[in-house]
């Protein structure tokens, strides 16, 4: 394999495959107007024929395409929502969620994670899920919303790179990594996800020296959080030995031509008018449970979109994201929860993690004397995946909307009243429908929804009406035991997820082998600095935990 080598002898790039030019130093031309951090390597690998996946499932009406050669081949078309995030993507916000595994390589063959191995290990792994292998088609002219199919020209080369953290190779250059890529689309030429594997961990607290990490991103088209975490199970072991796979040769399929594309596009239209009628039904009686629920049990609704007080993560967004993540004792969390509950009004770790966040969020903004008057307003993915949808791409998810109380100055107090408003909101979301929000999104035109996207990208419209809400906070439950990737033991899991014009923030927590992790994203024009933000995290849970758990 041919190593370039930068002035003094020291490899600076390797790679399989075309080369790209490279700048005085060694640096890969980049279209940011920050530089990415120096001494970074990346590599490429050959191109692999793993197994072969399940077959995808069939076309919602239960139809397939017929290519110009006769052949039948199924296909999956995306979900409203799923087509929601492709529409929503743009030059400054690109739709994927990210994340930071890393890594103590220590019991790994030679006592360290190559690229080869990786890739060895990957390469068996890929039929774990579709994500892996199938690519988008789009319907010509926008007529309907696109569809997965098995890539003909699949090359996993394209899809992993290695590179290495800049000295001292501490958490902050892991940080403006992780930004960097974090900024940067997917191609929708291909699959929609990545994984570089990072070296040089040398000095990030709590972490070995010589600890690696693999940064992954998966397009949100693709997958929501519960997804994803099924597919770290897939790729991640039980012990350092990685688990043998049967093999199974995998053969791509054809691309559908543009008029069977048409075809199904113009049967898909002609259902509309049915869905929108049994989506409206289904709303008016949605809305009848919520007013039952507020006569006979006096829970008053949760808050209304659009009525979000404006901060500064609610206006238009550059191109640029900051990024920064944070790691607690799941213990600390539980002992929050098992403290402030109080016979059968138990309080959740979901709630503790959202007074933690409404915390910080109180903090941060009244140091800079930008705390709103009105309460934030959060918006909580809801997983509505059934048993029978697991291993299924794209998005299977709600949402309900959180009066953080952020107006409330004590710790304790804060808590019991976003314990409070959490029923009042998971009481109205029941009530409503858990798939009510995915119903309507079937029922937009997937070129209507991204000329919409379009117009309100280009014309600033984020700065001109009240927030439809100010932050997304998620979280997602983990494994419970230590996992390992390539015989590598992961040491802690940091998220990241999209952030859109009118929305900068998005908390993605989740919790893993008595850990619990907080990744923050952000716009850097909103938020340069997020390692300012996860102190004022710690800071939070700090605060509680001394309101909570204080004797008496």
């Amino acid at each position: 394999m041919a190593l370039l080598r930068r002035a003094g002898g020291a490899p600076d790039r390797e790679r399989r495959g075309t080369r790209q030019p490279l700048r005085p130093g060694g640096e890969p031309p980049r279209p940011l107007r920050h530089r990415r951090p120096s001494g970074t390597a990346r590599g490429r690998l050959a191109t692999l024929r793993p197994p072969r996946p399940p077959a995808p499932a069939l076309l919602p009406a239960g139809g397939r395409l017929i290519l110009a050669a006769g052949r039948e081949i199924a296909v999956q078309q995306l979900s409203g929502l799923d087509a929601a995030f492709l529409a929503l993507e743009s030059a400054t916000t690109p739709m994927h969620i990210g994340s930071a595994s890393i890594l103590d390589p220590s019991l790994a063959g030679g006592g360290r994670l190559d690229l080869a191995h990786l890739r060895r290990v990957l390469a068996g792994r890929l039929g774990a899920s579709r994500v892996f292998r199938q690519r988008l088609v789009e319907v010509p002219l926008g007529l309907g919303k696109p569809y997965w199919i098995e890539d003909p020209d699949f090359d996993l080369d394209r899809h992993l790179e290695r590179t290495r953290l800049p000295e001292p190779g501490g958490m902050r250059q892991l940080e403006a990594l992780m930004s960097w890529e974090l900024s940067q689309p997917l191609p929708r030429d291909r699959p929609l996800w990545q994984m570089i594997l990072v070296e040089g961990l040398e000095r990030v607290p709590g972490v070995p020296p010589g600890s690696m990490a693999v940064i992954g991103k998966v397009h949100h088209a693709a997958i929501d959080g519960v997804s994803g975490a099924e597919i770290m199970g897939a790729l991640f072991d039980l012990g350092p030995t990685p688990r043998p796979l049967p093999a199974d040769p995998w053969e791509p399929e054809p691309e559908p031509g543009k008029l069977a594309l048409l075809r199904r596009a113009g049967r898909n239209l002609l259902a509309h008018p049915r869905l929108l009628r049994s989506t409206l039904a289904e709303t008016a009686k949605g809305l009848a449970r919520a007013g039952a629920a507020w006569a006979l049990e006096r829970i008053e609704p949760p808050p209304l979109p659009f009525t979000a007080p404006r901060t500064r993560w609610n206006a238009p967004l550059s191109k640029d994201r900051s990024w920064g993540g944070v790691a607690v004792s799941l213990a600390r969390i539980r002992a929050i929860k098992e403290a402030a509950s109080s016979g059968d009004d138990a309080v959740t770790v979901n709630d503790v993690v959202l007074a933690i966040c409404a915390g910080a969020l109180r903090r941060f903004l009244a140091e800079r004397d930008e705390l709103p008057d009105k309460p934030l307003i959060a918006m909580v993915p809801v997983s509505v995946r059934s048993a029978d949808e697991r291993g299924a791409m794209g998005n299977q998810v709600s949402a309900m909307l959180v009066d953080l109380a952020t107006g409330e100055s004590d710790a304790g107090a804060r808590l019991k009243r976003i314990h409070r408003n959490t029923h009042r909101a998971k009481t109205h979301h029941r009530a409503l429908g858990a798939r009510t929000l995915m119903d309507y999104s079937r029922i937009i035109p997937f070129s209507v929804a991204a000329l919409a996207a379009r117009l309100y990208v280009g014309t600033g419209l984020a700065a001109r009406h009240r927030p439809l809400f100010n932050l997304v906070i998620t979280n997602v439950p983990g494994p419970r035991q230590p996992l390992y990737l390539a015989g590598a033991r992961l040491l802690r899991h940091l998220g990241a997820g999209p952030i859109f014009d009118g929305m900068g923030l998005i908390l993605a927590v989740m919790s893993y082998a008595g850990e619990l992790s907080i990744g923050v994203t952000s716009c850097r024009r909103m938020l340069e600095d997020a390692s300012a933000f996860t102190r004022a995290l710690e800071a939070s849970l700090d605060e509680l935990e001394a309101a909570v758990l204080a004797p008496p």
